[in-house]
């Protein structure tokens, strides 16, 4: 990947191959259309508005994001479908700020307990246009939502909250694994606990017609059926977590952290300019180390710093040399991308574009 970078880059940078990200983003528009999902990316993987457009000219119907800064950096992009799907707690001034939001699109927010909903129904009272609420599930990944029978409860008080409800969503984290059997798992296990649930909100007389999944892992693992809403993320540039538990192969990393070689102080070991304020900290249980590099398949990077990484080399295998600039595939890319000022596009050694991370630091 290095005779792609373009002479001259100032080192650390993240930089994109924006051919491999675009057949990403087909392929995944494309097997969602075929099978007969509804396609809502999760723009928390990439931050940019130049992204966010190629997803939804390829047939995204919105994007869901993490937070409502997010959602909002994306409406003034000109994004006008949006899904919070997080279960917000909303504050007097994140209150002000979803009744602006509902204003200019169509808001969708996640909501996971009886005192949330009836906090969040409070917040948006007097909204111009009512704002659609979906009942977060836990399908197995143990982090928030609710179990599959109390959704109808949740639901309920919601609608009473005068928020109108439309479904449910859930994030199946625990198909992360090395075997295509904890995909498949975790897929059935999101199918099973979002029936349940969208059965629980008919049961109440609500209205389930979302019934929305997450998480790139799942995506291929996925039935026509009960879901009919996908939330991948990762998928557009993928990472060393993806390449590892076999989710993608190396032609589909679209984004790495391009560092120089400023250090060798032994044969089996050199030192790169990239540290953990580029490429995020995040260890993966599934990667040996804090990155992967493409030119190096079988080094380590052992040690991460805020501007250092160790690599280690495999026993007689040549190392680059001092100034030498090398590729480095982040553990997980949402991180990197959120420390990121700018995204670089480069071609054919070429740097085509700079696209601005216009949602970083969107945390509230």
């Amino acid at each position: 990947m290095t005779t792609l970078l373009p002479e001259g880059l100032v080192t650390p940078a993240l930089v994109v191959d924006p051919d491999v990200l675009d057949r990403n983003i087909s392929r995944m528009a494309e097997a969602s259309r075929s099978h007969g999902f509804a396609l809502r990316p999760h723009a928390k993987s990439h931050k940019c508005a130049e992204i966010a457009e190629r997803q939804l000219r390829a047939g995204a119907g919105g994007l869901s994001v993490a937070t409502v800064s997010e959602a909002e950096a994306f409406a003034r992009a000109g994004v006008d479908d949006l899904f919070i799907a997080y279960p917000v707690w909303p504050d007097a001034d994140k209150a002000r700020r979803l009744r602006r939001l509902a204003d200019d699109v169509a808001l969708h927010v996640g909501v996971e307990s009886v005192e949330g909903a009836r906090r969040l129904g409070d917040a948006l009272r007097g909204s111009a246009r009512p704002v659609e609420v979906l009942v977060e599930v836990d399908s197995g990944n143990h982090r928030t939502g609710v179990l599959p029978e109390a959704a109808g409860e949740v639901g309920q008080v919601a609608a009473d909250a005068g928020l109108e409800v439309v479904g449910v969503f859930t994030f199946p984290g625990h198909g992360y694994g090395h075997d295509a059997g904890a995909r498949e798992r975790a897929a059935r296990d999101e199918e099973r606990s979002l029936g349940e649930a969208a059965q629980a909100l008919r049961d109440a007389g609500l209205d389930a017609r979302v019934v929305s999944g997450g998480s790139t892992p799942t995506v291929g693992r996925w039935q026509p059926g009960g879901v009919n809403e996908l939330r991948p993320g990762v998928y557009v540039f993928n990472d060393a977590t993806q390449l590892a538990i076999g989710t993608c192969g190396v032609e589909d990393l679209a984004l790495v952290a391009a560092a120089t070689v400023i250090s060798v102080p032994a044969p089996d070991r050199i030192v790169l300019d990239v540290g953990s304020k580029v490429l995020g900290s995040d260890r993966s249980p599934w990667v040996t180390g804090h990155g992967y590099l493409p030119e190096f398949p079988e080094a380590t990077v052992t040690g991460l710093w805020e501007h250092h990484a160790v690599v280690r080399l495999p026993d007689g295998t040549p190392g680059p040399g001092l100034g030498s600039v090398v590729t480095v595939v982040p553990n997980h890319i949402c991180t990197p991308v959120n420390l990121a000022d700018e995204l670089l596009v480069a071609k054919d050694g070429e740097l085509v574009d700079r696209w601005r991370v216009a949602a970083r630091g969107t945390n509230t």
